[in-house]
């Protein structure tokens, strides 16, 4: 309204002018005033449903650009059907490149670029006038132009576009005077823009503008994600605008993404559809979230990966009597269901960090490679906070494992509902800790108990997700909060993934054994004997007694033999050494395992 007060203004003061100068006007002010009205007005409108009027637009061009080849250039029709074949193909193959990812897209693009082009040069030879092409080019716009208007994607384009016309109004009712929008792209799920915050202006504002930017643009409550740009600049914000959740539904797991330690293993996806890549070697995890929030399943999908690594030796503690971690027993080395099994399987590993640290002491070098001759030991702890409660020796261990574990290659993997202190046994396994998935949580001092203090404040909301498995990942890569959905990998998918790669699981690396078996030699409960022997005599005798025992026990083991972990309570021994003496009597025939981890005495052969 003001151009247009501006216009009558100017429009009455060259009037005065031609008058003052003897000129006479060839119209009245009033004539003169609606020529320019009507033409910003249909201007205005031109531009606004630019979109809807493209075939036509396109139409008008091909027209205007047919009598223009026809006489100026009319012996170049072989070089347009050259490059309109090319153009096409161009578009049916790469399309992707230029924002088109579907292929019903690229076809559409391709086949309007081939009818275009092959018209225009008929033109170009004919004459456009020439029948039936007049007919053909109204058919055929008609035809083409029926997609493009019912096109969802251009007609929410057109809408966002829009929307963000009223931006300077938007960000004065919502507190961001000052900024305005620099780029937007509509996708899949909804609308993102990148905001060109005011000057003093924060990323902080913007997050603290959430609630009433989803009131100023129409969206649903939770709607709009605000984040800083990857290039860290402070006036900066990418705005996301969720219309249709990309993570309603669970998204199946499409099978192991890695087959070494040293690759980044996928976990999910994020909003964006981009996979949730995360590099685990020489790192500790921690998976945390309130009880149903899918934790338990993001631990699954990553050991789906882990079990496909041939560098990869796993254990495991899971102390609800191995209801979670039971079903992946094929793939994993060792399995500790209860507190005393907890303790003697983490102070083993304690055991390998060392005999690690030795050999690379000797060998000159600084960190442990993984390799299938010399894998890596990862250790999976699902609720954590039962084994400090239940097994306090144990979290010593952990601790001990979080300080020294990245150079030798063995880290912990810890899943538990609520990490504090209390939980968490020690502060150090908690600070250790460089990968952390936080899926729902009840309170939202809860996330900055798990991802750090400070980030809710920051925009890292979890206890504002919806729907198990959805989660937010905190790690040296993914420093900016991007919501996030874990696979589904459900049991029969569990039992058929273990059952694949139970049969391509490493050995322990000699390092490894040597160092358990040194540590094997001294039993778990020594001796207390009224005098004072030799060590080695009193560690030669405690041996022969645990063997007797051993070989007593076997003898009366029922049909279906007995544990591993009973020999290891009747023995007083450790789990190697109960492993090391059922080989050597098994290759003396006088024992046969019954089952995984069962054994039995065979009976006595006597010569006649």
């Amino acid at each position: 309204m003001n151009r247009h007060r501006a216009s009558r203004h100017q429009i009455r003061r060259n009037a005065r002018r031609m008058r003052r100068y003897g000129i006479q006007p060839v119209a009245r002010i009033e004539d003169l005033e609606f020529a320019p009205l009507a033409i910003a007005g249909i201007a205005r409108l031109a531009r606004r449903y630019r979109s809807e009027l493209a075939p036509l637009t396109l139409v008008a061009s091909v027209l205007a650009g047919s009598l223009a080849m026809r006489h100026w250039f009319p012996e170049w029709w072989p070089t347009l059907i050259i490059a309109t074949a090319i153009a096409a193909g161009a578009l049916a193959i790469g399309g992707r490149w230029v924002n088109l990812p579907r292929p019903i897209e690229r076809s559409y693009a391709a086949v309007t670029t081939a009818f275009t082009g092959t018209w225009l040069t008929l033109a170009t030879y004919f004459g456009p006038f020439t029948n039936p092409l007049p007919a053909v080019l109204g058919i055929g716009t008609i035809v083409l132009a029926v997609p493009w208007w019912a096109h969802r994607r251009r007609r929410a384009r057109v809408r966002v576009e829009r929307t963000l016309a009223a931006w300077p109004d938007i960000a004065q009712a919502v507190g961001l005077a000052g900024s305005r929008i620099q780029s937007a792209m509509v996708d899949l799920w909804g609308y993102r823009f990148r905001l060109g915050l005011g000057v003093g202006q924060t990323v902080e504002d913007a997050i603290n503008a959430v609630p009433r930017l989803e009131s100023a643009l129409g969206t649903t409550r939770g709607g709009i994600r605000v984040q800083p740009v990857a290039s860290k600049k402070a006036n900066r914000a990418d705005v996301r605008v969720i219309e249709t959740d990309p993570h309603a539904n669970a998204i199946t797991w499409p099978g192991p993404s890695i087959t070494s330690i040293t690759q980044p293993a996928k976990l999910g996806l994020f909003e964006d559809g981009a996979p949730v890549r995360v590099p685990l070697l020489r790192r500790h995890a921690l998976f945390a979230g309130m009880s149903g929030a899918g934790k338990s399943g993001g631990v699954n999908v990553l050991l789906g990966d882990l079990t496909a690594c041939q560098d990869v030796i796993l254990w495991a503690v899971d102390l609800k009597r191995g209801m979670e971690l039971l079903p992946w027993a094929s793939c994993i080395g060792r399995i500790a269901t209860t507190p005393q099994e907890a303790e003697t399987l983490l102070a083993d590993a304690v055991v390998i960090l060392d005999g690690r640290a030795d050999d690379l002491t000797r060998r000159g070098e600084r960190v442990w490679e993984p390799s299938p001759d010399r894998p890596a030991l990862i250790i999976v702890i699902d609720e954590y906070a039962e084994l400090a409660s239940e097994a306090p020796r144990a979290i010593d261990y952990a601790d001990s494992i979080a300080r020294r574990g990245r150079a030798p290659a063995v880290n912990l993997i810890a899943a538990t509902q609520r990490p504090s202190k209390d939980a968490m046994g020690k502060s150090a396994v908690r600070s250790q800790m460089d990968v952390r998935l936080c899926f729902r949580v009840r309170e939202a001092r809860d996330g900055d108990l798990v991802l750090g203090q400070g980030m809710v404040k920051a925009g890292w909301h979890p206890h504002k997700l919806d729907a198990p498995g959805k989660f937010l990942i905190s790690s040296p890569e993914h420093d900016i909060p991007r919501r996030a959905r874990s696979y589904l990998l459900d049991d029969e998918g569990v039992q058929a993934t273990a059952e694949r790669h139970a049969q391509h699981r490493p050995p322990l690396a000699e390092v490894s054994a040597q160092a358990l078996e040194r540590a094997a030699e001294t039993p778990a409960v020594p001796a207390q004997p009224t005098a004072r022997p030799s060590p080695r005599h009193a560690r030669d005798s405690t041996v022969r007694t645990a063997e007797e025992t051993l070989t007593a026990t076997l003898r009366q083991a029922p049909s279906d033999g007995v544990s591993i972990g009973d020999l290891m309570r009747e023995t007083g021994m450790r789990r190697t050494w109960v492993y090391q003496r059922l080989q050597d009597l098994s290759r003396a025939r006088q024992v046969e395992q019954v089952s995984r981890g069962r054994w039995r005495a065979l009976p006595e052969v006597h010569d006649p």
